[in-house]
Formats: C-alpha cells, structure tokens, sequence
C-alpha cells in the first residue's frame, strides 16, 4: 500500500492573488490533520511560499508518527507513546517502527538474533578509534564509524532496499557498540565486547561501565530506565534531524550516510544538545546557592538571553507527553538505586515554580523530556558529554524508518528548497581597472 492511498478526500482550497482565486487540493490525514498541496502553486501562480523554519510546511506525508502539540499527542505507527514506553522495551518498538508493527513472538526472537549477531563491529574499525584527539567529541565519532560502515557492507549500493530489513538491524545492533567503545576509548579504559547472555540496553551498560578490576552488575532497574528513554527518543515526526536523514536520502545517498548526516543535526545545541543543557544549567544554579529566583527572574527579562533549558517546545503547546513519563521514570530510578541528587530537587523545584507562574502559563512554557532524561543518565553513570549520543540510540530506528519510507514513496522527489532573493538587483559588470 502506498502511503498517499491512506489520505482521506477533502475539498479544495481556493487561494486568491492579485484578484484571482485559484483551486488547491487538500490532504487530509488520518488523525484530521490538514495541509494545503502547494505542489502546483509556482506553475499556476508565479508565486512560491516564504516560511523560515518551516513551521507551517509539511514535507511529506507519512504513517510513521502522529504527533499533535496542541493536545500533547504522540504516537508510533497508532501506538501511543504512553502504552509502550509503559509495555515495550526498546527492540520491539525499534522494530514496529521499521517493520511498521509490533513483533509477534517468532518475529521478536528473530530480530533479536540478529541483534546479537550484528553486535561487533570490524576488528580493523576499532582502529579508527586510536586515530581521533583524546579530547574529540563522542557524536564525531559516532558520525565517522556510522558512515565508514558504508565501505564494510557494500551491498546498499546495487539495491538499498534489499535485505534493508538485515542492514536495519546490523546498524541499531553496532551503534550501541560503537558508542561503548569511543567512551571507553576516551577514557583510556580497555574496550569490552558485547556479551551473548545480555539483552540491548544491559549489553550496552555492560560495554560501557564493566571493567577488568571492578565487574559490572547490570541491574534490572537501571535497564528498564534505558529501554524507557530509548523508547521516547524513537521518533519524532518531522524534525531538524530527521528532515535532515530524509534531505540527504532523497538524493539516492545510502542508509549510512544519511544517519551520519542526521547525527550531525543531531549534536547541535539547540536539538539534541538539550538535555546536556539542562543539566549544565542546573549545575550552575547549585553552583550559586540555589538562586531560583535570580534564574527565573532572568528568563522573564527580555533583555537577557537567558532562557530555562528543558522548558517549552516548538511543536507542543501543552505538556510534553514524553516529559510526565521521563519525570516518573525519574523519581522511580533514584529511588530505587538509593541516590540523592541535588540537580533533581533544583528541577523539581524550577518545575513548581514555573507552572505556578503566568508568565510561563501563558507561554505554554513546561517541562519537556530534555528536562529530566540528563539526570536519569547521571544516575545511570553516563557522563555529560555522551547524552547526545544516547539521544542518537534510541533515535535511530525513526531515522532508518524515515529514510526507507522516503525511498519507498513513488511520489518522492530529491529535496530542493525554493528562496527569496534579497540581494543586489541586476547591474552591469565593472572591469578591474574601473572599481
């Protein structure tokens, strides 16, 4: 089934420029949301749309993820987000998001055998890691061995469809290791290899912390925390970096390259770079004896560019539904791992006094899952600089879907961007001699 056959009917829309209306069709979703196809605007009109940052632009039609901001819904393949990051761990819901359902118990096994198949990467890749600064930043490094992983399995490139569901579970499998092995790498810590006997999320803590003088315990709590973000990091419709894997893939680039370029967009700042922000922010106000008042007073103050990491969001006006189960999932892990942690009260209390605060009422300003996912990883022991890195784990399965649903649709074209042109108007060129 192609994806736009699910589209409803709806009428047209007329649009009037320059005193003469124009008739354009409207595409209807399945959950009521409605876009205007402009795909003809240019042809009929002369005329193209203005919209920086995109944010009244859809760029395609998908049945990947439903995400509403105004009621703070979300959702992946009809499955709300609330049922599976409270149902699932994170390989079933990475596999109804590429295979476009949950696994059945048979379809389960199978992929997490493949999952345990795929888990080392190249012996000579391993190399790669002695060859980057000490100090390089770990989503460099995931970005690197992500694309290198292009010239190790070749097969992409006569077909990348084919057997994409193998290469789908090759890549979520070699990931987790890849970025175990660049934080022990930077750390000078000798590498551990995923083990047989471990599910996902205990392989990747074990790879991460385990050590040859003090072994690892994988607890069973700190795994269900993992698999929980993991899950609310899955997908996310149409952002920065998933625009970004669907940009590069509609220019025919293979799988890898497209999620390197996708953990690129990832690592800025103002993307996946949040929740180190958060926590940043937070040590920061510790730092200064608890201030709440001066930080919350420099939010308000436009002059100051100051702003509360973790609050608000560009798509929800209301709660951040990911955000409630984060903050739950929170609490439950310090209690149970026992850990007192100053940067979670800072939070709790910045939460309270926002949300009694009209300022941040009127301006939907509420906590969103940057806020409370770096204090789970703290409590966890993954270090600052790896918190992108982790946002790129549990994203990875909405990027390879994204990118395999753009390859798919027979409707889909190259990504090209029309512009306004503000620059100098036509003028006759000036020989050297005369400037």
């Amino acid at each position: 089934m192609s994806i736009m056959s699910k589209e409803k009917s709806c009428p047209d829309a007329t649009l009037t420029v320059e005193g003469k209306s124009y008739s354009l069709p409207v595409v209807c979703g399945t959950e009521n949301d409605r876009a205007i196809d402009i795909g003809t605007l240019l042809q009929q009109t002369g005329y193209t749309t203005l919209d920086p940052g995109y944010k009244n632009t859809a760029s395609c039609t998908s049945d990947i993820t439903f995400l509403d901001g105004k009621e703070g819904i979300l959702s992946y393949r009809g499955y709300a987000i609330e049922d599976l990051a409270e149902k699932c761990v994170f390989i079933e819901v990475a596999y109804l998001l590429v295979h476009g359902h949950l696994p059945n118990s048979t379809e389960y096994e199978n992929f997490r055998q493949l999952l345990k198949r795929f888990a080392l990467i190249h012996e000579d890749m391993i190399h790669f890691f002695d060859h980057f600064p000490p100090n390089a930043p770990p989503m460099a490094i995931l970005s690197v061995m992500v694309n290198s992983l292009s010239n190790y399995y070749p097969e992409m490139n006569d077909d990348p469809l084919k057997n994409l569901d193998v290469t789908a579970a090759r890549l979520i499998s070699k990931i987790r290791t890849v970025a175990a092995f660049s934080y022990k790498k930077s750390i000078g810590h000798p590498l551990v290899y995923p083990s047989p006997d471990l599910n996902y999320c205990g392989n990747f803590l074990n790879m991460m912390f385990d050590r040859p003088v003090h072994p690892y315990s994988v607890r069973p709590e700190a795994v269900a925390a993992l698999n929980k973000l993991l899950i609310l990091h899955a997908d996310h419709e149409q952002n920065c970096s998933t625009s970004t894997v669907r940009l590069v893939g509609s220019a025919g680039v293979n799988l890898y390259a497209s999620i390197s370029a996708g953990i690129n967009a990832l690592w800025g700042p103002l993307h996946g770079g949040a929740n180190e922000a958060v926590v940043t922010m937070l040590e920061t106000i510790h730092r200064d004896g608890d201030n709440f008042k001066k930080y919350i007073d420099m939010a308000k103050d436009k002059s100051n560019p100051f702003k509360l990491s973790g609050f608000g969001h560009r798509v929800y006006k209301t709660f951040d539904p990911r955000g409630k189960i984060i903050k739950e999932a929170c609490d439950d892990l310090l209690e149970v791992l026992n850990i007192s942690d100053p940067l979670l009260d800072i939070a709790r209390r910045l939460e309270e006094i926002a949300l009694n605060d009209q300022y941040f009422v009127e301006r939907n300003l509420f906590p969103n899952v940057d806020f409370y996912s770096g204090i789970i990883y703290r409590a966890l022991g993954i270090p600052t600089n790896m918190f992108t890195v982790m946002f790129a784990l549990g994203r990875l399965p909405g990027w390879i879907a994204q990118w395999k649903e753009q390859q798919e649709d027979p409707h889909g074209k190259i990504g090209r961007p029309r512009q306004v042109y503000i620059g100098e108007p036509s003028r006759p060129f000036v020989p050297m001699s005369e400037r």
